[in-house]
Order: C-alpha cells, then sequence, then structure tokens
C-alpha cells in the first residue's frame, strides 16, 4: 500500500526521518509492502510546498539545508501550515513543528485539522499530548485513525509502548527516571571539577543546551515529559505547572564534593506515583547512591524505570555514546517507529 506523507515543521528533527524513511524504503516494501510519497513540506523559513503526487524529497532537503525556500517544488499555491495539511492528500501527518508549550499551538490545531482530515497524525511535540491528549485521541477513535507520539519522551526509546503493548492489563504504580540530557551532563562535568556556569557553557557548546538554558536547568522541559506520561498513562490530565519543578541551579560544588565523598551523587530526578485516585509527581534535584539505576546514568545518558504490580521493576536506559550526545536521530526513530506500527 502507498501512503502520502505531509511533513508540518521540517527542521533537525523531521529532515532526519526524511532521510530514515529514504534509507528503509526497501525493506518497508519487502517486510510490510508500504511505499510512500512526500506530498505536503512547510517550513518555518524555507517556505511551503505540495504537490499530491509527490515532491522531489531529495531536492527539498537540499533546498532546506542550503537555506533556500522550497516554494519553487509546489504544485499548489499554499501559504501557511494548514493550507500544507488541506492541499496535501496525505495519510499521515507528522507534526514538528515549534510549538508553545503552555498551549500546546499551533500543534494542537494541526492535529486536529489532519485528523478531521481522515489522516493518521504522528508528533514529537510533548504540548498537544499534554494539552490535548483525550480529545485528540477521541477524536482520531471517531475517524478509524491513530494519534501517535512515541518520541515526546526519551527521544526513540520505547516509553508509551512499552506500557501499552508489552504489560497488558497492568497496573502502573509508579515511574522514576532521568529525562533531560543536558542537566545530566551539567551534573556530571561538576563532579568532575568543573563550574557550573563552566559546564553550562560546555553543554550549549556541542548543541545540548539552548542559549537561553532556563527552560532545562530550571527544570520545565523534565516536568512537561513528566506531565506528558502522567496525562497518558494513567489517563489523567497533567501540566508542567502542576509538577511545579525545582531545578538545578542551587546545586553547588562543595554539595557535589561532599555527596561524592558518600558515594552518592546528584541527579534532576523525574518521578510520579498513583497513590489511590490521585497522581502525585515531581522534578528535583535528589541524592542518589550507587543501588539506584539512575547512579550509573552519567553525561547525556537518560532513563527510566517503571514499577507495576506484575513486575516490580522494569528500566530502559539510553546510554551515552561515544563522540554522541543523543539528538534528532533518535527522536526521528521514534516517529519512524510509529509509522511502521501503524502502517504493518
Amino acid at each position: 500500500m502507498q501512503y502520502k506523507l505531509a511533513f508540518i515543521g521540517f527542521g533537525n528533527v523531521a529532515r532526519s526521518l526524511a532521510k530514515l524513511l529514504v534509507r528503509k524504503q526497501d525493506v518497508l516494501k519487502s517486510k510490510h509492502d508500504v511505499t510512500f510519497l512526500f506530498t505536503g513540506i512547510s517550513t518555518g523559513s524555507h517556505g511551503f510546498a505540495v504537490n499530491p503526487n509527490g515532491l522531489d524529497i531529495q531536492k527539498a532537503l537540499e533546498l532546506v539545508e542550503s537555506k533556500q525556500s522550497i516554494s519553487s517544488l509546489s504544485k499548489v499555491e499554499v501559504k501557511n501550515s494548514l493550507d500544507v495539511i488541506n492541499n496535501s492528500e496525505a495519510d499521515v501527518m507528522f507534526e514538528n513543528s515549534p510549538v508553545n508549550t503552555q498551549t500546546g499551538q499551533p500543534a494542537l490545531d494541526h492535529i486536529r485539522t489532519a485528523l478531521n482530515l481522515g489522516m493518521h497524525a504522528i508528533t514529537a511535540n510533548k504540548g498537544p499530548v499534554v494539552h490535548g491528549y483525550r480529545e485528540l485521541t477521541a477524536l482520531a477513535k471517531s475517524k478509524g485513525r491513530t494519534f501517535r507520539h512515541e518520541s515526546t519522551v526519551l527521544g526513540g526509546a520505547p516509553v508509551f509502548s512499552v506500557m501499552r503493548e508489552a504489560f497488558p492489563l497492568a497496573d502502573l504504580i509508579s515511574f522514576k527516571g532521568i529525562f533531560n540530557a543536558t542537566t545530566n551532563v551539567i551534573l556530571s562535568r561538576m563532579e568532575n571539577g568543573e563550574a557550573y556556569e563552566d559546564a553550562v557553557k560546555y553543554a550549549q557548546s556541542i548543541g545540548l543546551a539552548e542559549t537561553d538554558p532556563t527552560n532545562d536547568v530550571d527544570g520545565w522541559d523534565a516536568a512537561i515529559k513528566v506531565a506528558a506520561l502522567v496525562t497518558v498513562l494513567w489517563d489523567t490530565p497533567m501540566t508542567p505547572q502542576q509538577v511545579n519543578p525545582t531545578g538545578i541551579r542551587g546545586i553547588t560544588s562543595e554539595m557535589i564534593s561532599k555527596a561524592k565523598a558518600e558515594n552518592k551523587r546528584y541527579k534532576l530526578v523525574c518521578s510520579a506515583e498513583k497513590i489511590g485516585d490521585k497522581v502525585q509527581a515531581s522534578v528535583s534535584p535528589q541524592l542518589v547512591d550507587s543501588t539506584s539505576p539512575l547512579y550509573g546514568m552519567m553525561n547525556s545518558s537518560t532513563g527510566i524505570t517503571f514499577r507495576t504490580d506484575v513486575i516490580l521493576d522494569y528500566s530502559i536506559t539510553l546510554s551515552e555514546k561515544p563522540g554522541m550526545q543523543g539528538g534528532p536521530e533518535e527522536t526521528a526513530y521514534g516517529l519512524f517507529a510509529d509509522f511502521v506500527n501503524l502502517v504493518k
């Protein structure tokens, strides 16, 4: 079967996904009899392109990566992302546009529009999961389509699908993990004697931290990931404000040295637990000792441990790879996995 694909947002993650799809197209055909066309692309800075008969994806990648407009590829006049969705005739829409995490927009409107048109919707954006999970899931079901979002937490690791598919009818009791690689890199480097400010500059120099690192170091990136997990896994809507995170700015070199002497280390710990019909969630720096699965997660390593009523502790870890800090390829794989699980 042939699928027409629309990309709303064509930044690093979406371009990595496009390249991955091209690289895997032969195995998709041989294993699942699936082929695809790229029929719509919306970018923030390089224009819009629609061709229901298929866009030249290699040309689109070349144009964007050389900072040129893709509008010359379009066979339809389109002026914004909603135009692209409405005219692409796509079967699957990948939503990876810049999003306001306080509102989930404009991703919410993009996904609503796609689902209403009978498309499947796949996103790496946390905003629409936190602010619209129940609505979007119900809308998708009413249209006989799916809303998938595996890449929103821990990139390409199968966090949501593990609970959905590998633990049928299990009761999730709690989860605990490290969800933010930037703060883990900063704390790891401080443990090796580097000052906080220098560790932040290093994280910025490798592209892990933004120019303004507030979202990471004050815990908001981690908090929205906790909120997304709580919202989906317990079907209990939660916002980052309800998580009320505490970041790492208060952790001093002296505190880290004292912890190290006691064979402990500080981690920005993300956790949630269901008690009765309420969920308590937190993001805060905590001391962990060598018995904790979090203790060995250094530098850009991240991970999560689930506790259920049937299997006590089940952990997923994304270990740091030499010379790599995680990034768009891992997130792109989560989007790709959602697509494969949808079409197979």
